[in-house]
């Protein structure tokens, strides 16, 4: 592929942060020699970070950068992260957890959670979580590396949860390593090709002109090449997720422990987030500006923390949404440029890489855009944001709650077709529409259906031919396996010491 393509093949990145510097160094560690990486982007221009929670997929993305995982977790005040409790879902005072691991284990092409249903049915066996080992690690605020065998060790995966603030600027360092090349300085023109429409250079404030052959939109909410430049439109979903703002605020642990999850509690118009960092804890009041003014999203935000505040709350303002295309001409918007679905799942960073994945697959042959390249690239990036839009969804729509106007409307809201299917197959059979790509498989659709109250009529028939009683003794045996493997794991702050003593004596 390499000797098919011109060395002058030049990709610009407009925008720093997280997205920006992602896709700076993923290209140039992923595609080296290939293609010529300058970024542009300017000190006096801020990011929206306010202390990140990720999903595991980050972490193939840091192992491929060849980034060392512990200096990374040093350098942005990470903690490690099995999964996310959910309160106040489906009813108040009830809670679960969506974790990064399964349910039991299949057994002669029979999903656990079936026999799980038989179970409830004779009234026997726990709460679903019990049945999985990144639940109650998580419980016990407990934590290490899953092993890489076939063992119950291993039936689990994790993440990371680190300061926003300060992951851009670690990445930025490496991607300058490997070559990046950086340029200071605000975009006051876009200069495109007369005939084509392609975009040919970026003009900056101090008459700097940064030509390139592709040019990747990381510039945020602004968008200013693919929204602005080009005029790709915007699908709005606020009609189906109606929170649109947040209310931001850190501050002070209130315990020595460390949780090694994040936490979203629903509130009478949206849902607040914990996410605990080495050094702070982040808080955050996501909501419905038709529903709560922003002055009483603040005012929540400060009765809700645990800690002392390190600073005041914050507000963020964004619309849900994507554009229709993420590839229009020879621009490709990454992360926000491209969509934003609110951070319920903590999916923001997942779609930034997911883009940068499906970018490097199609990156363009010979030096020149093929369509159908682009319609792939477009195909799949829809198919990612639908998926995960319609996974959002359903934590408001999969409710018994009636305590606010809020809540009233997303539980009684008509659904997209798409997700209204997935709710009919789970109803009517308790299965879980299967795909081979996207995001958020059969344990995290269960874990919300479960956990929200929200059982099917019918289930696989097969789990009712056999002994209830001895399905009921297998299934105690996998708890107790569960809380033996637990019950080895050091505490999560514990792990967490060893790993910054291990980096101290390297050093």
């Amino acid at each position: 592929m390499s000797e098919d393509r011109p060395t002058s093949f030049r990709v610009v990145v407009l925008g720093g942060g997280t997205a920006g510097w992602m896709t700076a160094a993923g290209i140039a560690k992923l595609l080296p020699g290939l293609a010529s990486v300058q970024l542009v982007e300017s000190e006096d221009i801020g990011i929206v970070g306010v202390g990140e929670a990720t999903l595991p997929h980050i972490r193939g993305f840091v192992e491929k950068l060849g980034i060392d995982e512990a200096s990374f977790m040093k350098a942005t005040h990470a903690t490690f992260k099995l999964g996310i409790d959910f309160r106040d879902f489906g009813r108040i005072g009830e809670s679960f957890i969506h974790p990064f691991g399964s349910f039991g284990e299949e057994l002669h092409g029979v999903g656990f959670h079936h026999y799980w249903l038989e179970l409830q049915r004779h009234g026997l066996g726990g709460p679903l979580g019990d049945y999985s080992l990144a639940v109650q690690a998580a419980l016990a605020n407990r934590f290490k590396p899953p092993a890489q065998d076939d063992t119950l060790a291993s039936t689990y995966g994790y993440a990371y949860q680190f300061d926003a603030t300060l992951f851009g600027p670690f990445v930025r360092e490496f991607g300058i390593g490997i070559g990046v090349e950086r340029h200071e300085g605000i975009v006051t023109s876009v200069e495109r090709d007369g005939e084509s429409g392609e975009v040919t250079a970026l003009v900056l404030q101090d008459g700097r002109r940064i030509e390139g052959n592709l040019f990747v939109d990381c510039s945020g909410f602004r968008s200013i090449l693919l929204g602005q430049e080009l005029d790709v439109d915007w699908e709005d979903w606020s009609h189906w997720l109606p929170c649109d703002r947040a209310a931001a605020m850190p501050c002070t642990h209130a315990t020595e422990d460390l949780r090694p999850y994040t936490t979203a509690t629903a509130m009478p118009a949206g849902w607040r987030w914990q996410i605990p960092l080495q050094h702070r804890m982040g808080n955050g009041y996501v909501f419905s500006s038709a529903h709560l003014s922003e002055e009483a999203a603040c005012d929540a935000i400060r009765a809700a923390a645990e800690g002392e505040p390190l600073a005041d709350p914050r507000i963020l303002r964004f619309r849900p949404g994507r554009r229709k295309q993420s590839w229009s001409h020879n621009v490709i918007g990454v992360g926000l440029a491209s969509g934003f679905l609110e951070p319920l799942e903590s999916t923001s960073i997942y779609l930034a890489q997911m883009a940068i994945t499906y970018l490097i697959e199609l990156f363009p042959l010979g030096g020149a855009i093929d369509p159908r390249d682009r319609d792939e690239f477009n195909r799949l990036v829809d198919m990612e944001y639908d998926r995960v839009r319609d996974f959002l969804i359903l934590h408001y729509h999969a409710t018994t709650r009636d305590d606010s106007e809020f809540w009233n409307h997303v539980r009684t809201m008509t659904v997209p077709d798409s997700l209204a299917d997935k709710l009919e197959l789970w109803r009517k059979a308790g299965r879980i529409e299967k795909y081979s790509d996207g995001l958020f498989y059969d344990a995290s659709w269960i874990a919300v259906y479960v956990g929200q109250g929200m059982l099917p009529e019918a289930y696989d028939p097969r789990p009712a031919l056999g002994n209830p009683q001895q399905l009921a003794r297998a299934a105690r045996g996998l708890t107790n396996a569960i809380r033996q493997e637990v019950a080895t794991m050091p505490r999560h702050v514990d792990y967490l010491t060893r790993e910054a003593a291990r980096i101290a004596e390297a050093a």
